[in-house]
């Protein structure tokens, strides 16, 4: 837990300085103009008139903040943080090793095969794994019939497949929330950029409007960064867990059928 706890911190503060990098590079190209022109220009036209003084650029990141605003920064920064924590567990439960180990495979062969079935058993559930929760669910009710292992074997396995895909849904609930919040950005940014207008007698200028443009165009940039990573990940992860879990079925499946043979034969 400790070890999920440390990784997920960690992707964390990668996101939040993927999330700054990136912000500075959007603002950075669209920000950078021709910035020694007018500087040139006075000192090849000196004899003519001075053009007007460009106005002081302020940092790109301290423009980025001003735009997104407090309150957006918090819950863009609160969805980043718990989405590079979702997914840095979801990776971690699912590794082979947590679903389908090879080596609880071979092991538990090997016990089937030596007629072992109090070791094979033991096995299983002493292992930590959803193959191993299977298949010590199969072999404790195999005493009843086939039949019912069978069915205690699906009853873990949708327990377990279950858990998977709550965890994992909570990483598309945060690719469904970030674009929302982005697109409440846009809204309110407009209406700040309409109030401004509306409250004055004559036409604002651009800079006056920057305001309001800004929160609208970088809350949207923002929520769609946080959505399409995650709408990726999503849909690998979700493939994954499909393939993994089937494995299980048929592996468990197999296994359960080599065993029941030759335990219903020395009952008969």
């Amino acid at each position: 837990m400790r070890q999920r706890l440390a990784l997920g911190w960690t992707g964390s503060a990668l996101l939040s300085a993927w999330l700054l990098m990136g912000a500075f590079a959007a603002v950075t190209t669209v920000s950078v103009g021709p910035g020694a022109a007018p500087a040139v220009a006075a000192e090849e036209g000196e004899g003519e008139e001075a053009a007007p003084a460009e106005k002081p650029r302020q940092n790109m990141l301290m423009w980025f903040y001003k735009s997104l605003g407090l309150l957006y920064s918090i819950v863009f920064l609160f969805i980043s943080f718990n989405l590079v924590a979702l997914i840095v567990m979801n990776i971690l439960a699912g590794r082979r090793d947590q679903i389908v180990p090879p080596a609880l495979v071979e092991a538990f062969e090997a016990h089937v095969n030596e007629k072992r079935y109090q070791e094979a058993y033991e096995l299983a559930k002493s292992d930590e794994s959803m193959l191993g929760h299977v298949l010590a669910a199969g072999m404790a009710k195999l005493s009843g019939g086939y039949d019912e292992a069978v069915k205690a074997m699906q009853d873990a396995g949708e327990e377990d497949n279950m858990k998977l895909e709550q965890r994992l849904s909570y990483v598309a609930l945060c690719a469904q929330v970030g674009p929302m919040f982005g697109l409440l950005g846009t809204v309110d940014g407009m209406v700040q950029a309409f109030n401004k207008i509306a409250s004055m007698n004559v036409t604002p200028k651009p800079s006056e409007l920057a305001d309001g443009i800004g929160t609208a165009l970088v809350t949207t940039m923002v929520g769609l960064w946080v959505a399409i990573p995650a709408i990726a990940f999503h849909h690998f992860m979700r493939n994954r867990f499909q393939k993994m879990v089937a494995e299980v079925g048929m592996i468990s499946d197999d296994l359960m059928k080599r065993i029941a043979g030759p335990a219903a034969a020395k009952k008969a």
